[in-house]
C-alpha cells in the first residue's frame, strides 16, 4: 500500500564546506515530535544521485515532500528528481553557502529556514526551465558569467584563496582570456549572431551570489525574462556589470536587449559552459524552453509572494 505522505530530507554533506546531517536530523526530530507522519534522511553520495532516490520514493507515496538541505546545487538536484511528477513537491531548506533561489522572496526567504512553517505550508505549481534535458528552477546563462562561476570551485581549492577571493581570481582569469564569445542567439523572431558577453534566461531573479538582472521575474508567470548582452569592452565591463547586477540593465539598451519568451536557442562553434542553477554543463548547442507548471514548490506558512499577481 502506498504511503499517504512521505517526507524526505536530501542532505548534501559538503554544502557550505560542512556536514549538516546532524543539524538537519535534530531539527526534523523536533518538528516531527507531535506529528503522526514520519521522515527519512538521505545523505547524497554522488552528483545527481538524489534524482534516483526521489524517483524511487515517488513510487512509494501518494504525496512526497522533498526538502533540499544544502545550497542551490542541492535544490537543483531535487528539482530535477521532482520535475513533472504530480505527487512530488520540493523546497529548499538551506544549509549551504549559495541560496540564490530563496533571495527572490526577500525577507520571506527566512521562512525556508523554519521547518515548522514549511511543514504547515501549501503547494504552489511553478514553471521550470528545461536546458538540454536538465531541469532548472532559477536561472540559466552562458558567457562570461557562466565561465567565472564554473571556475570558482577550481580556485577556491587553492591555498589561501577561498570565498570571495576565489570569485575575484576567477573573474580576473576569465576576463584576461576574453570577455566576449561568438554565438548565435534565437528567441522567437529575434535572431542575433556575433560576439556577446553573455545571455541569461531568468525564471527567478538572483544568481551568481547576488546578481539580480531581473527585478520582477516570477517562476509562476509562464514566461522567461531573457537578457542578451552584446560585445563589451574591458573599459565598459565594470559599468555594465554594475547596472546588470542591480536590475538596471534596461538603462543600457545599446548593450542589453531585454526579451520575453518561452524558448531560446544558442549555438557556438565549440563547447562552452552553461550555467544551470549554479551547476555547469558543456555544449556547442543550447536549447532552453520553459515548461509552465512542471514543478511543485512547497510554500511555507506565512509567505505571501505568490499572493501577488
Amino acid at each position: 500500500m502506498l504511503e499517504k505522505v512521505k517526507h524526505l530530507f536530501i542532505v548534501n554533506p559538503i554544502a557550505g564546506d560542512r556536514d549538516a546531517t546532524d543539524e538537519v536530523r535534530a531539527k526534523a526530530e523536533k518538528a516531527f515530535e507531535k506529528r503522526d507522519d514520519s521522515f527519512e534522511i538521505y545523505v547524497t553520495k554522488a552528483p545527481m544521485d538524489a534524482c534516483d532516490v526521489i524517483g524511487q520514493a515517488a513510487q512509494e507515496s501518494r504525496d512526497l515532500r522533498v526538502y533540499a538541505c544544502g545550497g542551490d546545487g542541492t535544490f537543483n538536484e531535487c528539482v530535477c528528481g521532482a520535475a513533472e511528477r504530480e505527487n512530488v513537491a520540493v523546497c529548499p531548506f538551506p544549509t549551504g553557502t549559495g541560496n540564490d533561489f530563496c533571495r527572490m522572496f526577500g525577507q520571506e526567504a527566512e521562512l525556508y529556514r523554519d521547518l515548522d512553517a514549511i511543514l504547515a505550508g501549501q503547494i504552489q505549481p511553478i514553471d521550470l526551465i528545461n536546458c538540454n534535458g536538465r531541469w532548472c528552477a532559477n536561472i540559466c546563462s552562458v558567457g562570461i558569467d557562466a565561465r567565472i562561476g564554473a571556475d570558482v570551485h577550481k580556485y577556491s581549492k587553492l591555498p589561501i584563496i577561498g570565498g570571495a577571493a576565489a570569485y575575484v581570481v576567477s573573474a580576473a582569469v576569465n576576463v584576461f582570456r576574453g570577455i566576449n564569445t561568438t554565438m548565435r542567439i534565437k528567441v522567437g523572431e529575434f535572431v542575433q549572431a556575433g560576439k556577446h558577453a553573455l545571455v541569461c534566461a531568468c525564471n527567478g531573479r538572483f544568481y551568481g551570489g547576488g546578481f539580480n538582472p531581473s527585478c520582477d521575474a516570477r517562476p509562476d508567470d509562464g514566461v522567461l525574462d531573457i537578457y542578451v548582452v552584446k560585445e563589451v569592452s574591458l573599459a565598459m565591463l565594470p559599468f555594465l556589470i554594475g547596472k546588470y547586477a542591480a536590475g538596471r540593465a534596461d538603462e543600457l539598451p545599446k548593450y542589453v536587449t531585454h526579451l520575453k519568451g518561452r524558448d531560446l536557442s544558442i549555438s557556438f562553434g565549440e563547447e562552452h559552459v552553461v550555467n544551470i542553477d549554479g551547476e555547469a554543463i558543456y555544449s556547442k548547442d543550447v536549447d532552453i524552453s520553459l515548461k509552465p507548471g512542471a514543478g511543485r514548490l512547497i510554500v511555507p506558512r506565512g509567505m505571501h509572494f505568490f499572493d501577488a499577481v
